[in-house]
């Protein structure tokens, strides 16, 4: 049975041997996050190896990866959704995917913090790819329906924290290196996928000249600046991922100074927040927009987020902390609902460079994020600092989501499509 959010009358150029749908493209998704999932639970936990144990020193080096790797983000994603606006989709797919799999391997066999370092800044250039994959589902998804396929779009991203967390958790309990290996071998294993079954999406007759003054990150941000409203809702999902970042800079180290936590346990728990992102994210979303509209998802997942990194920052045992993940369910309603609104502001030529747009606002977040995040945890871990200040790094983020919500208030239309 033909699914309702595809695009009901492909072109002639679309149609070819397999039909670009979203099922493929889901796919495609599904084995990056994954394979990116695999190392989260052992990244931080081998820089604090490296460094000898000291977990002061280990948050300024994870500060200073996580910001070269935004910084590739910041650079790149504008730049590989313009080339694929030019080349279509698939082609770009498929050179990151094997890239990706190759840094893996570096990664895998890095005998020091500076081979780690260009490990993280290769990863970073290659999964700038995600703004590819989020133009292609926009290529085969009618303008109406774009916010139920963003919300399966984060449900691949759910699977794929889900499995890779866990996964790589329990084989990180046999070596801190094995989540690399694993992670190489499922990216090779996508790039194989892309190339023998993976469909382009964008016919010729809709592509667009490449340029440098669109694909420079200041250029792709200027997208923002053509319809109104559009630059204050990228200054909401700017807030939203200064918050999220918490989770890939803070979250493992925290948990490990705090609360001992061994790889399977991070595992477990951001695991559970993958679940939790699917459920929302694959099965509630589309119906829950229907019912309610983007602008009531976009204050419900905001207001789940809130609570999510208030208790956190107040647990002060690790069942607490773990518990209060549940609250992360409703933030699960944020991502697609705000891209479903921005996406219905501009026409079918500019997605690929709306996604490179956002994809540079979460690379502009991570410019910042990951620095503070380090110095407010050093901050915190100061002998003379009290326990009352343990949970600041998660107030941080959560004051993010405050101002967010505030912002959302005055600038979200009650319909997409509306000024």
């Amino acid at each position: 049975m033909q699914s309702d959010i595809e695009i009901p009358n492909p072109s002639p150029q679309a149609k070819g041997p397999r039909r670009a749908a979203i099922a493929f493209i889901l796919i495609t998704v599904i084995l990056d996050v994954l394979s990116l999932g695999l190392i989260i639970p052992v990244l931080q936990k081998l820089i604090k190896e490296l460094v000898g144990g000291d977990d002061r020193v280990a948050s300024f080096y994870i500060g200073l990866f996580g910001t070269l790797w935004a910084l590739m983000q910041f650079f790149c994603s504008p730049i590989i959704g313009a080339l694929s606006d030019k080349f279509g989709r698939r082609p770009v797919l498929l050179v990151s995917a094997f890239g990706l799999g190759l840094d893996f391997i570096l990664l895998a066999i890095a005998p020091n913090l500076w081979w780690l370092l260009v490990g993280r800044v290769i990863t970073g250039i290659t999964a700038a790819s995600f703004s590819t994959a989020q133009a292609y589902l926009a290529d085969v998804t009618p303008v109406e329906k774009r916010t139920a396929a963003f919300g399966l779009f984060g449900a691949a991203f759910g699977v794929g924290f889900v499995l890779g967390p866990i996964v790589g958790g329990l084989l990180g309990e046999i070596s801190l290196r094995l989540p690399f290996w694993v992670s190489a071998a499922l990216t090779i294993a996508n790039w194989f996928y892309g190339y023998f079954v993976l469909p382009e999406s964008l016919p010729k007759e809709k592509r667009s000249a490449f340029s440098w003054a669109r694909a420079n990150p200041l250029g792709s941000l200027r997208l923002l600046l053509s319809a109104k409203g559009l630059l204050p809702m990228a200054c909401i999902l700017l807030s939203y991922q200064l918050a999220h970042l918490a989770f890939q800079n803070i979250f493992v180290i925290y948990t490990d100074t705090y609360f001992g936590w061994k790889p399977y346990q991070v595992g477990l728990a951001l695991g559970t927040v993958g679940i939790l992102n699917m459920i929302v994210q694959g099965g509630l979303v589309r119906p829950a927009v229907k019912t309610f509209g983007e602008r009531i998802l976009v204050f419900v997942g905001l207001t789940g987020g809130i609570l999510g990194f208030a208790a956190y920052a107040a647990a002060r045992d690790g069942s607490t902390f773990f518990y209060s993940t549940i609250f992360f369910a409703l933030m699960g309603f944020f991502q697609s609902s705000i891209n479903g609104v921005m996406s219905s502001k501009i026409g079918p030529l500019d997605q690929g460079r709306l996604s490179g747009a956002n994809s540079s606002i979460m690379g502009l977040a991570g410019l910042i994020g990951p620095g503070i995040y380090a110095l407010v945890f050093r901050w915190s871990r100061a002998p003379e600092r009290s326990d009352f200040w343990q949970g600041a790094p998660f107030a941080l983020a959560c004051l993010c989501l405050v101002f967010a919500m505030f912002l959302a208030f005055l600038v979200v239309p009650k319909r997409a499509g509306e000024s």
